[in-house]
């Protein structure tokens, strides 16, 4: 028996949400799947709320700084732990941030590690997200993603390489592959790991992040 698993547009999910169906569920839209959220545990919770602080005196008057609230990409809704967002916050009164709002997000990764440097660095890099931070509460580390190759890019190799990414069309030779499918190829092209030290965000070259103030256990 073939299983066909429902895939939920962003219009569909919105209904969903507004039916009050959900109310209390711990769950997010992710690549049109509803997907639940690992609870949250006290070193998770604490960073959050100290980065989030932080953030907001940093960036005062630069960037809103949103936490734990939706955001609107091409076919999900997930609710990233820090999204720093483009002023006026007005703009948010009847829509959650879209992509070209978000200068860069971050996860604070406890026990979902995999899936914020697999799943939602996917989706992230493919909705051009030009910047993704992924906390490493276990490793004590910073994972620093920029450069997505995202529709853009893809669409750019397909035209300039023909490259066929789907059925049995063969690839020319010397270009970039993408193993698999054509998912395969949005990702960050540049991923660097901070375990101390500052990092300064492309949005806001001016501004160092100290990673002290991140790296809280």
């Amino acid at each position: 028996m073939t299983v066909t698993t429902y895939k939920w547009t962003i219009e569909k999910w919105h209904e969903l949400v507004n039916s009050g169906v959900l109310d209390g569920q711990k769950v997010e839209l992710l690549e049109q799947n509803i997907v639940h959220k690992s609870p949250e545990g006290i070193e998770h919770s604490y960073t959050t709320e100290n980065v989030v602080i932080y953030l907001r005196n940093l960036l005062s008057n630069l960037a809103h700084v949103k936490e734990s609230h939706p955001i609107t990409l091409d076919n999900s809704e997930p609710e990233p732990d820090i999204a720093i967002v483009r002023l006026p916050e007005t703009i948010y009164r009847n829509h959650h941030p879209y992509a070209e709002d978000i200068y860069w997000l971050i996860e604070i990764s406890q026990r979902t590690l995999k899936k914020d440097l697999e799943q939602k660095s996917f989706t992230y890099a493919r909705n051009s997200i030009p910047e993704y931070w992924v906390i490493d509460l276990q490793n004590k580390q910073v994972i620093v993603h920029t450069q997505p190759r995202d529709n853009i890019a893809i669409d750019r190799l397909v035209r300039t390489h023909k490259l066929y990414f789907k059925g049995t069309g063969n690839r020319e030779q010397g270009t970039e592959k993408c193993p698999n499918s054509f998912g395969d190829c949005y990702k960050y092209l540049q991923v660097v790991t901070y375990q101390s030290g500052v990092i300064s965000p492309l949005a806001f070259p001016e501004i160092e992040i100290a990673l002290q103030k991140l790296l809280l256990f």
